[in-house]
């Protein structure tokens, strides 16, 4: 199978005519026109819970993919790195907003992003593991786009109006992501020797943290179809791997969060209350 091919049945399930270049997906505000009230019957904790959650992740993820700037192979990628990181920033934004409506505190979205310690972060511990090399983020992109989108899918659906509309803008960036991911997994994967080995690493790396993740939401059968359609074009294998104890939704963490967070959030504790 090409790599054209596998860009292509993905492609298909998001086929919305710009879906390859969805950085952003426009400039409409996803959150026109929709009621901000939380519906009667919805759970206010459990709601700022998941908004909290899923806004770690893509913070978390957007840290990473911007530290490939001016360090991306070629300008290209580089640039494409940092939108799809952008993307995520912006999902981000929105659901810690939501979270401030409904959680009780009021609070911002700078707050959640700059004023939290480690420990108080629930985003899977994937997303904060160190870049390595090209193959591995590409590898950990394949694998956290590809789980990300599989929930935003269901949560189009979601009672909450406010999620319900996130997921749906969040849809389309996540399905370039996904497919930007897979292209290079294959192209590596199916590549010299050299670029064949280091991906395989990097999936040997990704495969004991993929139990945190089905964990998190039950959309195992949908990832794995898609990173084994990906692994079979790469002439890779996806290894069985026990999971690790522990999980990022509680508060559990790698050594590595904590410097990614220091960087992130130390010009807004430099000067508390600053605005620019």
């Amino acid at each position: 199978m090409s790599d054209d091919h596998v860009y292509l049945s993905l492609a298909e399930e998001h086929d919305d005519g710009d879906a390859r270049w969805a950085f952003g997906t426009g400039f409409e505000d996803p959150l026109h026109g929709v009621d901000p009230a939380v519906p009667a019957g919805v759970d206010r904790a459990d709601l700022a819970a998941r908004c909290l959650a899923l806004g770690d992740d893509a913070l978390v993820s957007a840290q990473r993919l911007a530290e490939w700037t001016t360090r991306a192979p070629e300008l290209e990628e580089e640039m494409a790195l940092a939108n799809i990181g952008l993307d995520l920033l912006g999902q981000a934004r929105l659901l810690y907003t939501r979270c401030g409506q409904v959680d009780g505190t009021g609070r911002g979205e700078d707050a959640y992003a700059y004023l939290r310690d480690p420990g108080g972060f629930r985003n899977v511990r994937l997303a904060e593991l160190p870049n390595g090399d090209f193959a591995f983020s590409v590898v950990r992109l394949l694998v956290l786009a590809s789980w990300r989108l599989a929930h935003f899918e269901r949560l189009t659906a979601d009672p909450d109006p406010v999620l319900a509309a996130v997921a749906a803008k969040g849809v389309k960036e996540l399905a370039y992501h996904r497919q930007w991911a897979a292209e290079w997994v294959v192209r590596l994967g199916d590549g010299t020797d050299e670029s064949h080995a280091r991906t395989q690493a990097a999936l040997d790396r990704a495969a004991p943290y993929l139990g945190e993740l089905f964990a998190a939401y039950d959309v195992r059968a949908d990832v794995l179809a898609v990173l084994g359609q990906v692994t079979d074009a790469a002439g890779l294998r996806l290894p069985p791997a026990p999971p690790l104890p522990g999980h990022g939704r509680d508060g559990g963490h790698t050594e590595h969060l904590a410097p990614l967070l220091d960087e992130l959030q130390s010009l807004a504790r430099a000067h508390p209350g600053a605005t620019w």
